[in-house]
């Protein structure tokens, strides 16, 4: 998918207009600049083109203070990457002269600008906006991203200049070797490929471009994206993270399952699990792979009772499988692509209905959800709807009112029947008498 970027001053309404395109309250919106410090990724869709959005920080280009130069290379970065940038401006601030240096280093972008006039809440505001047209970028669109006044216009020109999503006409299966800076992605890619296609060193975060390797096993072609966070010689480490970050984003998009790589010594760090649960919302497959593990004395520490921390320290993923690996000696890595195989071919399974009735509902009628509110819940059908990722739509009485708990024992009994290991599945609850 092609990537959008959005940026601007401070306080211009660029979370607004984030929230507006991806139609839910992901950025954080206050009226107080410099809110944004990270970026934040998202898809939206427009007239049946998928692409992914990316919100900056408010630029401001002549402050030297630490976190303002953060800021500034995380958006430089961020239009570095993008295919479309969109440059949001304050209607009712009128030009400032932020905005024209912005404008400067803009006009001399390779890509796409599309010039956004925001908080234009009505004609008035659209006929003050011709004042942008001294910026030298085009037509100014003026639009208001708080009630969603114009955003149509801008978001067809968004789309005009990207390419149609393809990414489901290639069949081959895609794998995403995902992780921190320095736990070896860049090793096991070149040790599954056979040779150094990745440059690796010890410094974190050498590879500054994720990278698409085609290796064949046992006569299957298979596409390994490898990512890897950028660490340039700067003081502002925000950037380092950011990079990663994006790499890690649109690998995960792309991919059928990730391979969640971790440090053995180090172990399950909180980055780690933040990487999983991204795994986990794109609902992809996912493997976790602890590399290095040659590294370990098997004497102090066992395979078994690491991969019984991990699932303890990941209570909603015990489904996600351990392999304990080693890049540079090469031990089970191929074991990684036959289970990636595996938990492709789980993805895409579809569950027959009469089974799943038979089978899970009369697990379910023996201990069925407790009473709510003095109501109590019976669950009278189930049909899987969706593969890759597999969804299953339970039909019931009060849908509302079915507590958590009691969905994760759903999930449990239905894992127990069919084997998803490795597989995200979703649950869609819908009311019997409305369908």
């Amino acid at each position: 998918m092609g990537l959008v970027a959005i940026v601007g001053r401070p306080n211009v309404g660029k979370s607004t207009l984030f929230n507006r395109i991806i139609e839910e309250r992901h950025a954080i919106v206050e009226a107080i600049p410099g809110v944004t410090r990270d970026r934040l990724y998202a898809t939206g869709e427009w007239n049946g083109k998928r692409f992914q959005l990316v919100d900056t920080g408010g630029i401001v280009p002549e402050s030297e203070e630490l976190f303002d130069k953060a800021i500034r290379e995380q958006a430089q970065l961020a239009m570095d990457e993008a295919d479309v940038i969109v440059f949001v401006v304050d209607g009712k601030d009128g030009m400032t002269p932020t905005d024209q240096t912005i404008a400067a280093q803009l006009r001399k972008a390779t890509k796409p600008v599309i010039l956004v006039v925001n908080k234009c809440d009505n004609a008035a505001g659209d006929f003050n906006s011709s004042e942008f047209y001294a910026l030298g970028l085009g037509d100014p669109y003026p639009l208001s991203a708080l009630n969603g006044r114009s955003t149509g216009d801008v978001l067809d020109e968004i789309v005009k200049d990207l390419e149609d999503d393809t990414s489901d006409d290639d069949e081959r299966l895609k794998i995403a070797i995902v992780g921190r800076p320095n736990v070896g992605k860049s090793s096991l890619t070149n040790a599954l490929l056979g040779k150094d296609r990745m440059v690796v060193t010890p410094i974190a975060g050498t590879t500054r471009d994720a990278i698409d390797s085609v290796v064949t096993y046992y006569g299957e072609q298979m596409v390994l994206i490898d990512t890897a966070g950028l660490r340039r010689r700067s003081q502002i480490s925000e950037q380092v993270e950011m990079y990663s970050t994006m790499r890690t984003a649109r690998a995960i998009e792309r991919c059928d399952v990730a391979v969640v790589v971790i440090d053995a010594e180090q172990g399950l760090e909180m980055q780690d699990k933040r990487i999983m649960n991204q795994v986990l919302e794109a609902r992809k497959g996912l493997i976790v792979a602890v590399n290095k593990w040659d590294l370990i004395e098997k004497e102090t520490r066992t395979a078994d009772d690491l991969v019984k921390k991990i699932h303890g320290d990941l209570p909603n993923m015990e489904w996600a499988p351990v392999v304990m690996i080693s890049a540079v000696t090469k031990q089970r890595i191929t074991k990684v692509l036959e289970m990636a195989k595996a938990i492709q071919q789980r993805r895409l399974q579809r569950v027959p209905t009469h089974e799943l009735n038979e089978k899970l509902i009369e697990i379910l009628e023996k201990t069925p959800p407790p009473a709510v509110r003095g109501r109590d819940l019976r669950i009278n059908y189930v049909t899987q709807v969706k593969v890759a990722p597999p969804v299953f739509a339970f039909f019931l009485n009060h849908p509302a009112l079915l507590p958590e708990s009691y969905k994760r024992y759903m999930e449990r009994q239905l894992r127990g029947l069919y084997d998803f290991e490795g597989v995200p599945i979703s649950f869609l609850f819908k009311d019997k008498h409305k369908e």
